[in-house]
């Protein structure tokens, strides 16, 4: 008798520290950590990485029970078969928050949201994704045809009607090129061959470049990953050319002026840095402790996602994911600038998240903000 009460007390600091041990919330990432997009991957889940460091330090509480996240990433090497096979096994774990970091592989799990209840947080600017209207999808960029308009009409008047294509092969790089020469007839100019390549895999970039300037482009049409793109108009510069480039969203400006010079980046038209955004220096000089690099918009907006999620966790009272979905709106509104990074205005009713984002121009290292005519939400 005495033996057993000794083991029974001897439990009790267990059992009561079990008791009071925190709920863990596993937040899902299945995007490229490996090949040619691996960087554009590491990106964009360092993110939801130092989202998910900040508010563990911080402590969260939901109905009254504090919370812990922890950050379950899948490489899935850019393939949206992949992606497809990380989900299944990351909501066989009863993972209901995941995100992904591309196009094919949000089209893909977008249509197992409802069977294996998880609340996808797309990052992709495709509008395919918001036209699925798919009641668990939570997409953070803008979608790209914002930027068709003003792109265009930028470079066309720069430097001329001719439109050469040198576009990353993956399906947004697809998408992209199709509405690009699409916009670019519309407002009157011509487009020659489309020699794009893949991204993710190309080394060398030098014979699609000669391939494209042999048909003597006024512009050309660039983008996929920052690094490989960079690597593009790398080659295009040293094989002469002169004129302009409308650069992919996917690419940014910041990674690829530090890999080419500045002045190779001149007169082109994409995406503006992040640290250029007003408000965004908590962020920008948190992110530099860390990661000892300049954040992107894909460190940016993921971790402003996982910061929207935190907050509608505790508005909702709940970690359930069609709880969760039902406050984003209300969550992004109440974030302060120091977590939202960029100005948000709310989440739209069919899960896009409404926020100032810009483009701009560049010339010797500075930028001029492009004004977007027509806003798709």
């Amino acid at each position: 008798m005495k033996k057993r009460t000794l083991v029974s007390l001897s439990l009790l600091p267990f059992l009561a520290g079990s008791a009071l041990a925190d709920k863990v919330v596993s937040i899902g990432f299945s995007g490229p950590l490996s090949g040619g997009a691996a960087f554009y991957g590491k990106d964009t889940q360092s993110g939801v990485e130092m989202a998910i460091a900040e508010l563990n330090r911080k402590g969260i509480r939901v109905k009254g029970e504090k919370v812990t996240f922890k950050l379950v990433s899948l490489d899935d090497r850019y393939l949206p078969n992949e992606t497809a096979t990380n989900v299944k096994r990351m909501t066989s774990q009863d993972i209901g928050f995941i995100f992904v970091p591309h196009s094919g592989g949000i089209l893909t799990v977008q249509p197992m949201t409802a069977r294996d209840n998880f609340l996808l947080v797309a990052y992709s600017s495709e509008p395919k994704i918001l036209e699925a209207k798919n009641p668990m999808t939570f997409m953070l960029p803008p979608r790209y045809d914002n930027y068709l308009q003003p792109f265009t009409a930028t470079q066309m008047k720069a430097y001329g009607k001719k439109l050469g294509l040198i576009g990353t092969t993956s399906a947004y790089g697809k998408q992209w090129t199709d509405a690009i020469t699409a916009e670019w007839k519309r407002q009157g100019g011509t487009v020659g061959g489309n020699n794009g390549v893949d991204y993710n895999t190309t080394v060398d970039y030098s014979s699609a470049v000669t391939k494209a300037l042999a048909e003597k482009p006024d512009v050309l049409f660039v983008g996929g990953p920052s690094q490989p793109t960079a690597l593009v108009i790398k080659a295009a510069r040293e094989q002469g050319f002169k004129g302009g480039f409308i650069v992919m969203d996917q690419a940014k400006f910041e990674q690829m002026d530090t890999l080419i010079p500045a002045t190779y980046l001149n007169g082109s038209v994409g995406v503006l840095p992040t640290k250029e955004f007003p408000g965004t220096s908590i962020f920008v000089n948190q992110y530099q402790r860390v990661y000892k690099k300049i954040p992107t918009s894909e460190a940016g907006l993921n971790y402003m996602g996982m910061n929207v999620l935190a907050k509608a966790m505790e508005l909702a009272g709940s970690t359930e994911p069609k709880a969760v979905r039902e406050k984003l709106d209300a969550a992004a509104k109440a974030l302060p600038l120091s977590r939202s990074v960029y100005k948000l205005m709310g989440v739209t009713d069919i899960g896009h998240v409404d926020a100032e984002f810009t483009i701009a121009s560049v010339r010797n290292g500075k930028y001029t903000k492009l004004r977007v005519a027509k806003v798709f939400k």
